[in-house]
């Protein structure tokens, strides 16, 4: 057969006529068609595309055990988030990118305890609820909780400066589907920039930071289990996430109180800061 422009996308789908997966067969032919498409239209030199399988390559030789460099990528191309918003569950609380940085597994924790190991940074009390769409408690519903610290970086990248899981936290929700733990209010921090998806946004003239968040992972018996985030209100770069993560919902005021009392009825020293945040999950059978 004769491989030509008006023959090659008809001869590469018909290659996957014997693909058992149907689901499988769908994506395969989607992305063919798309990537056929894309070098249509641009039309990209031999050089152009060496250095673009190059690239890549590049991105798959930068991950290790700590790092998901091709995580990091689809999160500064929209993907992720694109990803996420196709499969959002409708009514409940809204989902956000997982992130690069959930590489490890979070320490099992008691409510209340605190999740700053390094006693740096202001100190800062989270509350919670963990509901279905009707507002009813979900008891005994898990959280999985990740930051940063002060300075921005996570335990992974410090393993020399910070204790393992500093910032990290396994917790079990009440029998009213309540919640409460202790840390320290998290920085705005830069993306990775010294690897090619760095690169990608240099040569963009892109920023790479974050707004400052907190990471949870909720999940429930019957539930879909949610990946989101906690926004810091006041954060530098709430309106332009690097990873396009930010939705308003999700922002949340994490307010100052000089109340000495108070602070000593949550175990932390005056002036703290205190957050609260609701997370609704969306039973598993709905759509």
């Amino acid at each position: 057969m004769d491989f030509n422009e008006t023959t090659a996308l008809p001869a590469v789908l018909a290659s996957f006529t014997r693909t058992e997966d149907p689901r499988l067969r769908e994506i395969l032919e989607a992305v063919t068609r798309h990537l056929h498409e894309l070098v249509r239209e641009v039309r990209p030199t031999v050089a152009e595309w060496d250095a673009a399988i190059g690239f890549l390559t590049d991105v798959g030789h930068a991950c290790d055990a700590t790092r998901q460099e091709f995580v990091l990528l689809s999160d500064v191309l929209g993907v992720s988030m694109l990803v996420e918003t196709v499969n959002g569950a409708q009514g409940g609380t809204e989902s956000t990118v997982l992130g690069p940085f959930h590489m490890t597994a979070s320490p099992v924790r008691e409510l209340g305890d605190s999740i700053n190991l390094d006693g740096a940074g202001q100190p800062c009390v989270v509350t919670g609820h963990v509901t279905g769409l009707d507002g009813e408690p979900l008891p005994h519903a898990t959280l999985d909780v990740w930051q940063c610290n002060a300075e921005g970086f996570y335990d992974v990248q410090q393993p020399e400066a910070q204790p393992p899981g500093n910032g990290r936290g396994y917790f079990t929700a009440d029998a009213d589907g309540r919640f409460w733990f202790r840390t320290v209010v998290p920085s705005h921090y830069p993306i990775p920039t010294d690897g090619p998806v760095g690169r990608l946004l240099n040569a963009t003239g892109r920023h790479p930071y974050r707004p400052a968040h907190i990471h949870v992972i909720a999940d429930a018996p019957g539930h879909r289990p949610l990946t989101t985030h906690m926004f810091v209100a006041d954060s530098p770069y709430i309106e332009s996430d690097a990873v396009f993560a930010v939705k308003k919902n999700l922002v949340v005021d994490f307010a100052e109180s000089q109340d000495a009392d108070e602070a000593a009825r949550w175990g932390v020293a005056a002036p703290f800061r205190r957050a609260g945040f609701l997370l609704r999950l969306v039973r598993d059978d709905a759509r």
